[in-house]
């Protein structure tokens, strides 16, 4: 499919220094193939490994949408990111594997109706001649690829998703549970793209991300670890949620705080972030 807004292509690919360097960070080792199975032994380490988070915008740090900048954050220095991040850089290591890997736009629902172009970005991913929709950016959503060819329920460890389609533009909304998730625009974008809306983000006082902090992992038992810190509540509370939805909240103080983001974590930051 022709990208409807083409923009200058991305830089060359990763070197062998570089993938080997990304799959130590997400503690994988280098698939033999780009294939279907592969591919979701990566998104889960990847999800398993770098937390979804927003904590750059709350230490005033940039966000650079560059393949060079991104691996530099999420690789060398360890840290996670958001949606434009994580699966920004996720795709060039899998187009370095082997994958034909394309960029997705997605409208994220925040009530009945989907937020603006360009809220999110999603991946899809050819592999075992199927396109998968794979995505590492969104918090609490699938563990493994989801067929996008397959309109009836589809399985997955986090929940049973659909893909349903809307309207005559070839848009599909995820849905986690009968709960629409988002709404996947079919066409084909590339990482520039993607930065107005990510500075919109990270700079808005109508932007979810400067209302507020968070860091978020999967646990091995199939629930979910979360340090945030809002304008209303203040301080950093940790969050551990169970495998059944039961939750467990602790407020910390700044020394708890940063301690928790490295053991928890494991990262090592400047200093705390705080929403304002």
């Amino acid at each position: 499919m022709d990208n409807a807004n083409p923009s200058k292509q991305p830089e060359g690919p990763l070197t062998d220094e570089q993938v080997a360097a990304y799959l130590a960070r997400i503690g994988a080792d280098r698939p033999a193939r780009p294939g279907a199975a592969e591919l979701a032994r990566l998104q889960e380490a990847h999800l398993d490994a770098v937390p979804f988070e927003n904590l750059s915008i709350h230490l005033d740090e940039p966000v650079v949408l560059e393949p060079a900048a991104l691996l530099e954050k999420i690789v060398s220095r360890r840290r996670g990111g958001f949606c434009y991040e994580l699966n920004g850089a996720f795709a060039e290591l899998l187009r370095a594997l082997g994958y034909q890997v394309e960029l997705l736009a997605a409208r994220v629902f925040n009530g009945p109706q989907p937020g603006p172009p360009f809220d999110h970005l999603a991946l899809r991913v050819l592999a075992d001649d199927t396109a998968w929709l794979v995505d590492v950016g969104f918090g609490r959503f699938t563990r493994r690829p989801l067929r996008l060819d397959e309109r009836g329920p589809q399985a997955d460890p986090a929940g049973e998703f659909t893909l349903a389609p809307h309207g005559d533009e070839g848009d599909l909304d995820v849905l986690l549970a009968g709960e629409p998730q988002y709404r996947l625009d079919p066409r084909i974008w590339q990482l520039a793209d993607f930065r107005p809306t990510c500075w919109w983000q990270t700079t808005s006082p109508a932007s979810v991300f400067t209302h507020g902090t968070t860091c978020s992992l999967p646990t091995p038992d199939g629930g979910r670890i979360t340090l945030s810190s809002t304008r209303a509540t203040g301080g950093t509370r940790l969050t551990v949620t169970a495998p059944d939805g039961t939750r467990t909240e602790e407020v910390l103080d700044e020394e708890a705080a940063l301690a928790a983001y490295r053991t928890r974590f494991g990262l090592t930051l400047p200093r705390l972030p705080i929403a304002p």
